[in-house]
């Protein structure tokens, strides 16, 4: 058992431990169950959850998520729309998200998947100041896929 300074008290029983805590007017909590004997300690049992949780509010706070931006393109999508595309792109990428650039392919256009490739390493290409690849373009069914994430 630990007092409520810290000190270790030795092992006694449960009823001398919970006579001891309210003698001090704490709180009796179990923090080594696994332990042979189980160590119990003397404190504020509300405090320390109190703390717990603020302790977790304080990391959730601080933590950042990374959100997956998907960007849609076409074999068939013209320069200046593309260059759109591209400028949506960096500016994910500039705010610290991941981007999942997506080539899908309609009817006949799945024969010519090395056109699709090629506006894909163009696309890379004109991000790679910012940007590294994650997956590079890899066909799946019809749709061919890249991610690009936000260089560190």
């Amino acid at each position: 058992m630990i007092d409520a300074e810290g000190k270790q008290l030795g092992v006694i029983s449960l009823a001398e431990a919970l006579a001891e805590a309210g003698r001090v007017n704490l709180d009796l909590v179990e923090v080594a169950p696994a332990a042979n004997p189980p160590v119990c300690k003397i404190m504020d049992y509300g405090k320390f959850r109190y703390q717990q949780s603020k302790k977790l509010a304080l990391a959730k706070k601080s933590q950042s998520t990374i959100q997956v931006k998907e960007m849609r393109i076409r074999p068939k999508t013209e320069a200046h729309d593309l260059e759109v595309k591209i400028k949506h792109i960096r500016k994910f990428l500039e705010q610290g998200d991941k981007v999942k650039i997506t080539m899908m392919f309609r009817g006949r256009e799945i024969a010519y998947t090395e056109n699709g490739r090629r506006i894909m390493e163009s696309v890379k290409e004109s991000l790679a100041e910012i940007s590294q690849v994650d997956q590079y373009p890899k066909l799946e069914g019809r749709n061919m896929v890249m991610i690009l994430s936000p260089k560190k």
